[in-house]
């Protein structure tokens, strides 16, 4: 199944698509699990806002939200990514700005695995994840 890219109400581009997509499907597998049908989706704060305020009652900016298609061990589902957010998240933790946005797109793929990010526990846990997949992307490019 694929993975695709597209962008909202944005003027974003995503560079190596082909790379991108070759590495979350190895992290997903890498995770015993089966790459199905995912699409990130890149925005603006405005648009992403709108989304978390329409199906999530939550009025804020995030940079993620991700909606769960996912059947058995097969992950499908939409990430919605806010463009602006990832550039604020960069700078905020002196990252370089793909880097992070890597990380804002793992991290929805590590929800779709089931896991969540409520409690210190849980964050920690993810942001080991978000590592691990980070270090699979520079082995492979």
């Amino acid at each position: 199944m694929p993975v695709t890219f597209h962008t909202k109400k944005t003027n974003f581009n995503l560079g190596q698509k082909l790379q991108h997509k070759r590495w979350i499907k190895s992290w997903i597998e890498s995770q015993n699990a089966v790459c199905g049908s995912l699409s990130f989706i890149f925005t603006s704060n405005k648009q992403l806002r709108l989304i978390n305020l329409e199906y999530l009652n939550h009025n804020y900016f995030t940079d993620v939200i991700t909606f769960d298609y996912s059947e058995g061990p097969s992950i499908s589902g939409d990430v919605f990514i806010s463009i602006e957010q990832v550039e604020i998240n960069a700078k905020t933790y002196s990252t370089e700005p793909g880097d992070e946005l890597r990380r804002v797109m793992i991290h929805g793929v590590i929800h779709l695995l089931g896991y969540k990010d409520e409690t210190d526990e849980e964050r920690n846990t993810m942001r080991q994840m978000e590592n691990e997949a980070l270090h699979l992307w520079l082995k492979m490019v």
